[in-house]
């Protein structure tokens, strides 16, 4: 390996080098993690759609439908528990759940869902349906949809400073995001907390007391260590890390590290998001869609409410109102919310009857039967419901809306064919949407609001 001390260098190492020298190339001058998506390769192109972005919110445990988009208060209070009142929206005849307001206000720019089905009640079965809009299968771990994205658009010559799919801001966990293309195509997830004045980005900020100046001398010496590098070893991948290098470098010295600079936002915008982790989250996805991200999932946990859901509710729903409807109002007034395409769910939705039972004295347990998403932006129509659920939300009643249904048509909307084929290193297979190769009940393509 290559050890660099004040501006020595020394080469050791049994493995060649170039390994070493790759890890000293993306790390050992300022600590900078290469990462691997830089080394994106054009396959071939995806066409124009009218999305260019996706911002999706992801609500890990699975959010309770009748206590959001779907409530159901003449169900009695064994179904809607102390939460018994449903809001009238700015859509006739669309009703959302008491302490959802703000985004009451806004319901002509999205779409509710309310007959998301997939019969899945485990975690990371669904997490996994949900994310990749596929089944499991033995043979085929398959990306997810930002995965998949973050593939075609390199394929379409994404150009962008940033990273094609980012996470705010940390990792779903769930499930390898990245399936069988790679880990070129894992997400980048920066960690930390947005609503922190000491949020910093690892890789993209430079460390504290690290000067532009310094980063430069460093700079030089890592370009001498490669030099050296390239001298022992006429290898390919050396010489075309120059190229990542200068990206790499690009991040923390030039304008991409401003995308993630929420100081640069007025107060007033901020406060609006609200003065918490996933609010200012909901603000930074939309500095990177400014910025030409193709996908940003803001991952947010906590909704897996076994017990205590109405006291979680009280907490977390105001603070999802918030921010979900800052950011449409604001991608709207922006004119980005044409080409950005928004949604909110989870892996599941919760049980409609209440478990009142010891020991969950009024939690809701996981139901994969029939949930909500909302849908907005990038070719969906606002202002409307798509699908509905019985009486007491237990059932699909009409238009069953499966995972590859809303997958399929979220690539269709961003110009990708969900017909298309991807790469698969064992040679299987691989449809972009696995609902291509007819083997997967479907409800068809979200034709109605598209």
């Amino acid at each position: 390996m290559v050890d660099i001390e004040g501006r020595r260098a020394t080469w050791s190492g049994e493995d060649g080098s170039r390994r070493s020298f790759l890890r000293v190339g993306a790390a050992g001058a300022i600590g900078l993690s290469l990462p691997e998506w830089l080394q994106l390769k054009a396959q071939g192109r995806a066409t124009e759609g009218k999305a260019k972005s996706v911002i999706q919110l992801w609500m890990a445990g699975g959010p309770p439908q009748t206590d959001t988009f779907d409530p159901k208060p003449e169900a009695g209070e064994d179904f809607s528990g102390p939460l018994r009142r449903a809001i009238n929206t700015t859509v006739q005849g669309t009703r959302v759940g008491e302490l959802l307001p703000l985004l009451a206000k806004q319901a002509d720019k999205y779409t509710i869902i309310r007959s998301m089905t997939h019969n899945n009640n485990s975690h990371e079965t669904a997490a996994y349906i949900m994310q990749t809009g596929t089944m499991p299968a033995a043979e085929l771990a398959y990306p997810a949809v930002g995965a998949i994205v973050a593939f075609k658009k390199g394929e379409a010559g994404y150009q962008g400073s940033l990273p094609p799919y980012i996470t705010l801001t940390n990792p779903l966990g769930r499930f390898s995001e990245a399936g069988f293309l790679g880990n070129n195509y894992k997400t980048f997830a920066p960690g930390g907390d947005p609503s922190s004045s000491q949020f910093r980005v690892q890789g993209f900020i430079p460390p504290r007391g690290m000067t532009a100046q310094r980063i430069q001398e460093r700079r030089s010496l890592l370009e001498a260590v490669d030099a050296l590098g390239r001298q022992a070893e006429k290898q390919e991948p050396l010489r075309a890390m120059q190229a990542y290098q200068e990206k790499a470098y690009g991040l923390i010295l030039g304008d991409a590290r401003k995308a993630f600079d929420l100081s640069e936002e007025k107060e007033e915008p901020r406060k609006k998001y609200g003065a918490n982790a996933f609010g200012q989250s909901c603000l930074l996805a939309r500095r990177l869609v400014e910025h030409g991200v193709p996908f940003i999932t803001v991952n947010d946990g906590g909704w897996d409410t076994h017990r205590g859901n109405f006291e979680t509710m009280q907490r977390k729903l105001p603070i999802l109102d918030a921010a979900f409807a800052a950011l449409l109002e604001d991608l709207a007034q922006r004119g980005l919310l044409e080409t950005t395409i928004v949604t909110w769910y989870g892996e599941f939705g919760r049980t409609p009857r209440v478990a009142l039972e010891p020991p969950w004295f009024g939690g809701r347990h996981h139901y994969g039967n029939c949930f909500s998403a909302v849908v907005a932006g990038g070719g969906f129509k606002g202002g409307k419901l798509l699908g509905a659920s019985d009486y007491r939300g237990e059932n699909v009643r009409e238009r069953p809306v499966y995972p590859w249904d809303l997958a399929a048509s979220i690539y269709k909307l961003l110009g990708i064919d969900p017909n298309g084929r991807l790469p698969h290193p064992q040679g299987c297979v691989a449809y972009v949407s696995p609902v291509a190769g007819g083997t997967l009940q479907s409800g068809g393509m979200l034709t109605e609001i598209m």
